[in-house]
Formats: structure tokens, sequence, C-alpha cells
């Protein structure tokens, strides 16, 4: 479904893809703050969303659209101050239910972060929403009575529940997919602009300190009161992950670990277009030598893994005996060539973006189809390897990783374990973008360039595992995870 360009995901993709900063210093922002003039980047961004995006009306109406950027020009007439101004405009993203259109963190100036991100007071403890419950998952607090498992119940006087609500219209998911949304709000403390760091900070940016009414694993009521830490502190407390030593870089870490006779593939992430690691031959070298050893069983960890390129078919085609599609939905743009006029206000990693519908057919209501490519189809590659396979997903995995789920479901090539994937059935958006630099604010959108559309009616949700099971409380509290413990049951 997504085609072998870099993409968009919770890492910074593209460095200075324009050019010098924006504004040299906070001040030098504060100086340039004329929210008057703004309107303007109202008007570039409809003229953009219009003329190029995909699947602007894929889950919501012209009407709903137009409404939408008329509460935007409304909340924009007299912001008092950028933040406030950025969570207008994340929300009506929000709005549009495509889990490729956002004000991307990473791709915002360096003078933007510094005056909207870096000073948000940020909670010393990592999480992960279970349904609307907040459990704690690492703690960073000098109290150590919070431990794993431990539920959140309240922060200074608000229901951890209402927090959720107030929280997710601004994350980003294709369709009604809420358990994307949802995945996107835990916090993993694993990159320096973290969801509920943000948007829960913009909307709490005065707070000096954080009340918690907390239940711990067993029952017991928790009250405690802990000072925000700051990004560095947070740093700090990021997961190492640890590469396998095959690589040639050290900048991806995929590994592959024996459990008897199975095989435990694990890939946090596909975003590896930067990586000046072979990945491909990593992935060929690992599946020859678990064909070669006798290993009877495989499982594939994606959980955590959003996408980025579409690594998964180097492992299909060491899991089929013919070619098989990979295109299970019609890719389509908006446009032949991009309006001269846009141009200027549009970063890319590739140009050729600029004339992406050229070649392609006129297939009416505003939409050109893209031809077929050598990408379309996974051919087999090496020796097979025929054991039993299980894939761990969660709603994290979206884009790529949603697609590698979806083929896998498609083909019969293993089972499926764990929770639904992000993404959506009906179609995402996605393959090609543009970094749109509203000149006004000086915020920075993403625009995805190409529509997945399938060619017979499909659900309004992810793909759904064929074993359905999810972490509890008491499984993070005891360092359990049933999610691989029922996967590696399920091969054996």
């Amino acid at each position: 479904m997504i085609s072998q360009q870099p993409q968009l995901s919770r890492r910074a993709l593209i460095g200075g893809l324009a050019g010098a900063p924006l504004l040299a210093s906070g001040s030098a922002w504060a100086q340039a703050f004329a929210p008057q003039s703004w309107q303007s980047d109202i008007d570039l961004l409809r003229e953009v969303f219009e003329t190029l995006h995909p699947g602007l009306h894929r889950y919501r109406t012209p009407s709903q659209v137009t409404e939408g950027f008329q509460q935007l020009r409304q909340s924009w007439a007299h912001p008092n101050s950028l933040a406030e101004a950025y969570l207008a405009l994340s929300r009506f993203l929000g709005q549009l239910q495509c889990g490729h259109s956002y004000a991307n963190f990473f791709n915002q100036k360096r003078a933007i972060t510094d005056q909207l991100f870096a000073p948000l007071p940020r909670l010393p403890f990592a999480f992960q929403w279970l349904g609307n419950d907040m459990v704690v998952t690492r703690n960073f607090s000098r109290d150590a009575r919070l431990v794993p498992g431990t539920r959140i119940l309240s922060i200074n006087g608000q229901s951890t529940h209402r927090i959720l609500a107030q929280l997710m219209p601004y994350a980003r998911a294709d369709g009604g997919n809420d358990a994307k949304r949802r995945a996107l709000l835990g916090m993993r403390a694993e990159e320096d602009w973290d969801y509920f760091d943000i948007f829960f900070g913009l909307l709490n940016a005065e707070a000096k300190s954080f009340r918690i009414q907390a239940q711990l694993p067993f029952g017991q009521p928790l009250t405690t009161e802990f000072a925000p830490v700051s990004l560095n502190e947070r740093r700090g407390h990021k997961s190492q992950a640890k590469p396998s030593a095959d690589w040639a870089a050290p900048d991806i870490a995929w590994t592959l670990q024996k459990k008897g006779a199975v095989a435990l593939l694990t890939m946090p992430g596909w975003a590896v277009y930067n990586s000046k690691a072979d990945w491909q031959s990593w992935i060929h070298a690992r599946m020859d030598e678990i064909v070669s050893d006798g290993t009877k069983s495989l499982v594939i960890d994606l959980r955590g893994n959003e996408g980025g390129l579409d690594c998964g078919h180097e492992i299909i085609a060491r899991l089929i005996d013919r070619p098989v599609s990979a295109r299970l939905y019609d890719r389509r743009v908006r446009y032949r060539d991009v309006p001269q006029q846009l141009i200027p206000y549009l970063d890319t990693w590739d140009r050729s973006f600029d004339h992406l519908g050229a070649e392609a057919r006129d297939i009416g209501n505003g939409f050109y189809q893209l031809p077929l490519n050598g990408e379309d189809q996974i051919l087999p590659k090496g020796q097979r390897f025929t054991g039993k396979v299980a894939v761990l997903t969660e709603p994290m995995n979206s884009s790529a990783t949603f697609n590698f789920a979806l083929l896998m479901r498609t083909y019969g090539l293993g089972q499926l374990v764990g929770g639904p994937t992000g993404g959506n059935q009906r179609g995402i958006n996605g393959g090609a973008f543009y970094f749109l630099r509203l000149p006004a604010s000086g915020l920075e959108v993403d625009v995805p360039l190409i529509g997945y559309f399938p060619q017979t009616p499909r659900p309004d949700a992810g793909v759904m595992p064929d074993i359905a099971i999810m972490p509890t409380a008491q499984d993070i509290a005891k360092g359990r995870d049933p999610v691989l413990e029922r996967a590696l049951q399920t091969v054996s």
C-alpha cells in the first residue's frame, strides 16, 4: 500500500528541508507574533488541501470540512498565543480523520519547538491507556510507590477518563479508529515530543505540580504530588534500544532471538530510509538462518511500529511460493501537476511529487489513478520458510505495518495476535508527502498525496487480530507479556 518512500511516523523524518531556521530565537519570534495576519495561512491551507489532499472527503463531507475551516478561521481571528493557534489547528486536522495529516511536532521549526514544546510540564512516569484507564509502565519520580501497574485515577482533581476524552480530538487517526488515537496518547517517553506531553502540557501549561490520586496494583490507594520533569530529565529516561550486532550501522533496533524452535523477530520501527544499514540483506540473512537451522516457527513483533518503508515485503517474499499483489487498494491523487503558486510553500524530499499525477488516468470526480509499478507485486525470494508464523499487532500499527498485517491476513501467511491495528480498511493516505510551511504563523502541516481506496466496501476499522489479547494492569505489574506468551503458544 505504501510506496518505497520515506514516510512520517513519530520520529523526525526530514531535518532541514526548508533551509535556514524561520527565526533565530524565542525573542525574535515574539516580535513577529502578528496574529491579525494569520488568516492568509488558513486560505493557503484550504487551497493546498482542496487541491492536493486525496482523502479530504473520505471520512468527512464537503460541508463538514467547510465548517471546520470556518471554525479554524474564527479561532485564529484573535488567538491569545501561538499555543492557542496550534491547538486550534491540531483540532481541525484531527477532525479530518486522516492519520497522516497533522501539525507534525518533529517538522516544526526550532524556534517554534523551543517556545511551544520544550518548556511544557511533563509527568514523571510513562503509561499506556488500557481502555480508559491510565496505567503506569515506568516510574521516573523519586516516589518508589508509583510502581508499574498503578492506575492513575486523577491528576490535579481531574479524572483521567475526562483527560483522555479532552485529548482525543487532537490525536490523528484514520476514520473512526479510536484505538489508534488512544495508543498515540499513551506516553512511552521514547521521543522528545510525545502526544500526551504536548497536548496535555499545552492545556495545562501553568501547572506547577501534579497532584495524583492512584490505585496501586493490589488495590491500595495512593495520594502523592510531583513536580513536573523537564525535557532534559525526560531525555534521561528514554529507553535505549540495542540493535543487533549484525548491523553495519547502529541505527536500526531490529533483533532476531531464538526461543527453542521459535525465532522471535522484533521490529519496533520501519523508518529506515536514512539508515546506512543494508536492511534488505539483513532480513534475508536472518530468514536464511532460520530456514537452514530448522526453526519451526517465526513470531514477528511489530508492537510500537507505526510504519515507514515497506520492509515487510521482504519478509513476505520468504513466505510465498508464487507472486502476490502488494496493492490491495487503488492509488489515487487529486492533481496532475502542483499549481506553481503553491510550490514555494511545499517542502519535500522528492520534487517529482510536483508532477505526481502527470501519467495518471483521469477517473472522474477530481481523481487520477496512478499506474501500476514495480512495487505492485511481491515476488518469492530465496528458500521459502514453511513454518508457522504469528505477527504481534496493536493500534500503533498503521501505514506500512497496517498494510503488512492486511497482506498477511489476505494471503493466509500467519496469524495476527494482540490488538487491532491502526490505519483503516476503508482506506488511508500516504506514500508521498509535502511539508506545508504556513508563512504567517510559521507552523508546519504534513500533507499526504496518495490516497488508497478499496475496490470493494470495507469496514471503518483497522485489521482485527485472529487472536485478540491485550495486557492488563496486573500483567504490567508482574512484568508479564501475555501477547508474546500467547503467540509462542500458538506457533508451538
